[in-house]
């Protein structure tokens, strides 16, 4: 059984991600958990907003619900799948501190949050929500850009520098995505040039190698670029990749991937799901 936290603002966006994970785990045992946190929480927490005998609160409260029941109805009129489960919560607290929160009461799994693609997370790296759960937030988070629609997963791309030794708590979470979806994963070396490997990138590269050899397929790759974002646009248009996979661990590597600024031949932030793991 996982269990999956999706927050909503209940746009259009967010309904996306829905979606999306809905399909991703649909072969898998769920407890889904919708959560709306409410962009009026620093205000519930002024004392002066309680004077008001509740007219605002009740306002605000009673929206969200209906908000929240609406969504529930365009989830059931989906086709019915008996592996899944759904529960609602709406907080008036700060983000990151619910979703902390949420994490621990329901022992989530895995956040899913969607984004508006490379503006969405780079205008706002420590602002935005979503930004603020990848970075600060110690839980796997697949983030569903804008414009991405589910495909079976057959290619995931994973970037890699080789300077980082990835523990077995991530790397058993990459192998039983990639299990479950039967797909391929394609581990990405990004270097300005060609040049041999240290003892420590060898000693790692081993490792992930020996790590996902026999049951899953996959496949080592080394790219020649200056500017990794572009090398990373390259392999994903040319492999038709599905998924991209990192560790917000080394993170001006991990940072430049994903939190570059708007590049008009840069679209994997806008199409690709990112599904990104923490030790």
């Amino acid at each position: 059984m996982k269990n999956i936290l999706i927050p909503t603002d209940f746009s259009e966006n967010s309904w996306n991600a829905i979606s999306y994970a809905l399909s991703f785990f649909k072969k898998v045992r769920c407890n889904f958990y919708f959560l709306h946190v409410s962009p009026h929480q620093k205000v519930l927490g002024n004392g002066s907003f309680y004077d008001s005998k509740n007219q605002v609160l009740d306002k605000v409260v009673d929206r969200d619900k209906k908000q929240m029941e609406r969504l529930l109805k365009r989830i059931q009129k989906l086709p019915l799948n008996e592996k899944h489960s759904f529960f609602t919560s709406i907080e008036y607290i700060f983000f990151v501190d619910t979703i902390r929160k949420q994490i621990q009461e329901k022992n989530i799994d895995f956040i899913v949050m969607g984004t508006k693609g490379a503006s969405g997370l780079k205008e706002k790296t420590i602002g935005s929500n979503t930004g603020d759960v990848i970075t600060k937030v110690k839980c796997p988070v697949l983030v569903i850009p804008e414009e991405a629609k589910y495909s079976k997963l057959k290619e995931v791309a994973f970037p890699t520098d080789y300077n980082i030794y990835y523990k077995s708590k991530v790397l058993s979470t990459i192998y039983n995505i990639l299990s479950i979806n039967h797909a391929a994963l394609r581990v990405i070396h990004v270097a300005k040039k060609e040049q041999e490997l240290t003892n420590l990138q060898k000693k790692n590269k081993d490792f992930l190698q020996n790590y996902f050899e026999g049951n899953i397929k996959n496949s080592f790759h080394f790219l020649s670029n200056p500017k990794i974002e572009e090398a990373i646009q390259c392999f994903v248009e040319s492999r038709d990749i599905d998924m991209i996979t990192m560790v917000a661990k080394n993170l001006n590597f991990f940072q430049r991937i994903l939190f570059h600024p708007t590049v008009e031949k840069i679209s994997y932030h806008i199409n690709v799901p990112f599904l990104v793991l923490h030790e």
